[in-house]
């Protein structure tokens, strides 16, 4: 065997071995709760890495531009902002995820055609055993081990990036304004009835607050399997094929149509 592939294969091997557990929490639409679960799970999982997809476009928001936009920031190439001293900012969501305890956050910036490129390259810089990721479009191209979806209980606009990765989820996470834990869940139904559209959500496990023990149970089962050595698919990417279940049981997945 020449260098040149022992060198590409002990890369690959490395890559196997340090495949990171994959967290994603995504939302039905804006202001559910994504960044609040995200920092409530890095608290729980010290030693825990973070990824914040943010999609931009060379257009105006709509919103204010010094808050929102990252036009100016997009490059022909997925642009990575890792550790402390690139991405820190009080009042942001990464400054959130420092707070929270991560070990590292990473902040990727992206165009539409680049969201497959960017996560592919976050993923790689993962050094801590998990990464919670949050965002709704790198579910096309990743099939994470364990995937959140929130919601407002209250209801709210259902972005078509959330509609298109329901089939992946495993639990939906129902954030409240007003409604407390105990009726959040009637609360969601209600709105879910009134939907113009139909939306499957009766084999997904809807929690609350209350409920984030259970979370944290599976992820720490998931993080048992691999010392184990459990039968398990490590996450892979790519443009035009999507990942295998991972190794650990999941409960019913929701689908939408319309």
């Amino acid at each position: 065997m020449s260098p040149h592939r022992q060198k590409i294969e002990m890369n690959e091997l490395k890559t196997r071995i340090r495949s990171p557990i994959v967290i994603a929490v995504s939302g039905f639409s804006s202001n559910v709760g994504k960044t609040t679960l995200v920092c409530e799970l890095l608290r729980q999982l010290p030693g825990w890495e973070a990824i914040k997809l943010t999609r931009g476009h060379y257009r105006s928001c709509g919103r204010d531009p010094a808050g929102c936009c990252v036009s100016d920031l997009l490059r022909d190439e997925p642009v990575i902002r890792s550790g402390r001293e690139a991405n820190y900012q009080v009042g942001k969501d990464t400054g959130g995820f420092w707070d929270a305890g991560a070990s590292n956050v990473h902040w990727v910036i992206v165009k539409d055609d680049q969201v497959a490129q960017g996560i592919t390259q976050a993923l790689a810089r993962i050094e801590a055993d998990g990464v919670i990721v949050e965002g709704n479009s790198f579910l096309e191209y990743v099939d994470a081990d364990l995937t959140i979806m929130c919601a407002r209980s209250e209801g709210g606009t259902i972005k078509s990036s959330a509609r298109s990765v329901l089939s992946k989820v495993d639990f939906l996470y129902l954030s409240t304004l007003e409604a407390t834990p105990a009726n959040a869940k009637s609360q969601f139904e209600q709105f879910r009835a009134g939907l113009s559209f139909p939306i499957d959500l009766a084999q997904l496990a809807t929690i609350t607050h209350d409920d984030l023990p259970t979370v944290l149970s599976r992820i720490h089962g998931a993080k048992e399997g691999r010392a184990l050595n459990l039968p398990q698919s490590a996450p892979t990417f790519g443009d035009s094929r999507k990942v295998g279940e991972s190794f650990h049981t999941r409960p019913g997945r929701a689908t939408a149509s319309g």
